[in-house]
């Protein structure tokens, strides 16, 4: 006891603050938890020179603070800390008995099996981590307009639509709103006079959206005026149609621009996001092509890769 005694003077003992409110002869069921971390934490007698003391050992595997000291956040009560890692250390404990049985009781065919995944598994897992961190390096990030026009043009086939998008302004009233036939003629003008007025009351409007260059789908439509359904969309749902529902929540005022129907042709502004993300993978592909070969072509200039021709 005078080891652990000795300790409690030093005051860079990392945990020593814990032991203040225990009883060395009387224990509770986290004790041997602290007294663990208390004597990997201390320069006491039990540590040698060899390295930092582990905390628990299963078989010839050994877990060491710092496996979990990072999920120690400094917020923490001293309950919650010793409560994590009294988990912490039973979980490794369950897992690390539960791999030796494995190794112990699963065929070698099994074992080589998968050792083999979990070989392939961390290849895998480093060579996209640095390919990855290659691409953003060395791989041009940015799409031109005409880049994405050209394309565009080159495979407009494979851009046909699989549900119909629609252009429109709209404005949500609440139910006793006293302006609305004022409101109805300025959404359906929408010069720029009426562009001012709508603005100057748009505060007192539930909903509005009068950016009628922006394509939507009939689904989106649809969830922001619930008396529009799949069933009666394509009664008002069409090119220059103005439409007026209620329902217990408001009042829906629309003026439709454009319709594209299912089959059309996507516009351009509609799938803009969709080609760039194109352009940018075929980007990014031939970029590790061509580092994959830079690579096996330096490895042979340096003589560190060769493939050895075997006779027949």
């Amino acid at each position: 006891m005078k080891g652990i005694i000795a300790c409690f003077t030093l005051s860079n003992c990392y945990f020593s603050g814990m032991f203040f409110r225990f009883n060395f002869f009387s224990f509770n069921k986290y004790s041997w938890v602290l007294l663990a971390l208390f004597m990997m934490s201390c320069n006491s007698l039990w540590k040698d020179n060899s390295g930092e003391e582990p905390i628990a050992r299963v078989g010839e595997s050994y877990l060491f603070k710092e496996d979990f000291e990072p999920f120690l956040t400094q917020g923490m009560t001293m309950e919650d800390s010793t409560a994590f890692v009294t988990d912490f250390i039973n979980n490794w404990a369950s897992k690390q008995l539960l791999l030796s049985k494995a190794k112990i009781n699963l065929s070698e065919g099994k074992l080589a099996e998968f050792n083999a995944l979990v070989n392939t598994y961390r290849t895998d897992l480093y060579t996209r981590a640095y390919k990855e961190a290659l691409v953003q390096q060395g791989s041009d990030s940015i799409v031109s307009q005409s880049q994405m026009e050209s394309f565009y043009e080159k495979e407009k086939e494979n851009f046909k639509l699989k549900e119909k998008i629609i252009s429109l302004r709209f404005i949500e009233l609440p139910l006793q709103f006293l302006n609305k036939e004022i409101v109805i003629s300025k959404l359906k003008s929408f010069d720029d006079e009426d562009v001012r007025y709508l603005d100057s009351i748009g505060v007192q409007f539930k909903k509005l959206h009068f950016n009628d260059s922006i394509w939507v789908s009939a689904s989106r439509v649809r969830e922001e005026i619930p008396p529009l359904t799949l069933e009666n969309q394509d009664r008002y749902l069409k090119k220059s149609q103005f439409f007026e529902l209620q329902d217990s929540l408001g009042v829906y005022l629309a003026k439709i621009t454009g319709v594209h129907k299912i089959n059309d042709i996507a516009p351009l502004s509609y799938i803009e996001p969709s080609i760039k993300q194109v352009l940018l993978n075929r980007r990014k592909l031939n970029y590790i092509r061509k580092l994959e070969t830079e690579i096996i072509d330096e490895a042979i200039k340096e003589k560190e890769f060769e493939v050895y021709v075997q006779d027949k």
